[in-house]
């Protein structure tokens, strides 16, 4: 039983992380977002209503700077002031916004935003116990490596999670008669808009490259063809 006690405490770890950022990720979203309004963008992802049998996407505007589009755990979609502003500014089309916002609906639709909580929550656990593992048999680096070992793990199932999620971007967008151009074409313009990735490794990275997002992206389009 005491030999159990560090992995059932990690466990517990887990499961009050989970708990906590669930609600953390849902008061920060209330107190900063709401519902938005535009006339010249509802048109457009009205056509993504049509493409999935839909009366309307409710798209909520999430007041901070950076460019994104996230999905909560409960199914709402999400973009950002910042993002909201290159598209007012011109420098982001209605309908490469809508690839963002059929991107972040595979993610609920594919269960990842709700797993991901689940998954960072298990993570946590597991950075916990192996650390704790790991700090017995290499007394000052067992932290560290448990630390990047569970860092690997979580970027490689976030990267799996972006290229389903745009796959079925892709999908959807074919349906709605819009196509995958602006999807690719935003893709090649992300880097600039949000600053850049920096050094960090590609195997480190929890979003693919984008090079090689986009060719999936036709890898898929022509197994469609075919």
């Amino acid at each position: 039983m005491l030999k159990l006690t560090p992995i059932l405490l990690a466990l517990a770890y887990g499961f009050v992380m989970y708990r906590f950022s669930v609600w953390r990720t849902a008061r920060e979203l209330d107190a900063r977002s709401a519902e938005l309004a535009d006339a010249g963008l509802k048109a457009t992802t009205d056509r993504l209503a049509r493409a999935l049998d839909l009366p309307r996407i409710r798209v909520h505007l999430y007041d901070i700077a950076p460019v994104n589009g996230l999905a909560a755990p409960d199914g709402r979609i999400f973009i950002t002031r910042g993002f909201y502003d290159k598209y007012r500014a011109g420098e982001v089309s209605a309908e490469e916004l809508a690839s963002v916002i059929a991107h972040e609906l595979g993610h609920v639709a594919l269960g990842h935003t709700r797993r991901r909580m689940i998954d960072f929550s298990g993570q946590n656990a597991m950075r916990a116990a192996l650390g704790m593992v790991l700090s017995r048999l290499i007394p000052g680096l067992g932290v560290y490596i448990a630390n990047i070992l569970t860092s690997l793990l979580a970027a490689k199932l976030s990267r799996k999670d972006e290229y389903e999620a745009d796959a079925y971007a892709s999908a959807l967008l074919v349906k709605a008669g819009i196509g995958t151009a602006p999807q690719k074409s935003l893709f090649e313009k992300l880097e600039a808009l949000t600053g850049g990735h920096g050094p960090v490794p590609a195997w480190l990275m929890s979003h693919p490259k984008t090079a090689e997002r986009i060719k999936a992206i036709e890898t898929n389009e022509a197994r469609w063809r075919g």
